[in-house]
């Protein structure tokens, strides 16, 4: 399958287009041949040199990535930046990024994802980000605590987790906004929702949550970032019988 093609296909798919007014990332093909043959993806959280080195590695042609190298303003090709695009260069291998459709996705969206771990029902879109409802909302079939919620998400915590309780014991209502998402925990309360889940934490919100009596599980930026590339994974091995893998480089944080 041609890069150029797959490239194509991902941004319908993805529905890039919806952002393209609010995203400040280069959502789409970044870097590569649009002519080049592509047998193999690799999916990663970050586009770093880490994971361009591990592409290469895995011989696979293309990496898919939910931070990308572009953020809305130049940068020169020149040290750090320069050995990253280089190694993808010399290793011939694209990248393709897809950063807030990613997040938003209905169904291989973060968001959307641990949703369906969690086996809400009555889901619905929720969490404004520059005019778009990016997370997701809706009601546990069971009552669940904090910690049978992070074991339904399969989530690896660590000392950089954050978890306040400060709401029920048993959670019915939860609402989903994956990455750095820690303000939107005022509209989960404004929604009286029992537990809001996002990747980090803020010591802005701290008292808030106290006195708002919600749970709040900030499981790690990159945890909670983890899922849609997986999904997208799944899908391009499923509908386009191409070869992949997943790149798991954990920041921890």
């Amino acid at each position: 399958m041609k890069l150029g093609q797959l490239s194509k296909e991902l941004e319908k798919l993805l529905l890039i287009d919806e952002y393209r007014d609010c995203d400040v990332s280069l959502n789409g093909l970044q870097v590569g041949d649009e002519n080049a043959e592509v047998k193999k993806v690799a999916f990663a959280v970050d586009a770093c040199l880490e994971s361009f080195k591990k592409t290469v590695e895995a011989k696979a042609d293309l990496l898919v990535v939910h931070h990308g190298l572009f953020w809305g303003s130049p940068i020169a090709v020149t040290g750090a930046h320069y050995e990253r695009i280089k190694t993808l260069l010399d290793g011939g291998a694209g990248l393709f990024a897809c950063h807030l459709p990613l997040d938003a996705h209905p169904v291989l969206g973060n968001n959307a994802q641990m949703a369906l771990k969690l086996g809400l029902k009555d889901v619905e879109p929720f969490g404004v980000y520059h005019g778009k409802k990016i997370g997701y909302m809706g009601t546990l079939e069971k009552e669940l605590t904090c910690e049978e919620i992070v074991g339904r998400l399969g989530i690896r915590t660590n000392g950089h987790n954050c978890i306040i309780k400060a709401g029920k014991d048993k959670i019915k209502t939860v609402g989903i906004v994956s990455g750095g998402a820690a303000e939107d925990v005022d509209q989960a309360m404004e929604m009286g929702l029992d537990a809001y889940i996002t990747g980090e934490s803020s010591h802005q919100t701290y008292h808030p949550v106290l006195e708002g009596k919600i749970n709040m599980l900030s499981l790690g930026h990159y945890e909670t970032e983890t899922f849609g590339v997986k999904a997208v994974m799944e899908y391009v091995k499923e509908h386009y019988g191409l070869e992949v893998c997943f790149v798991d480089i954990p920041t921890t944080l």
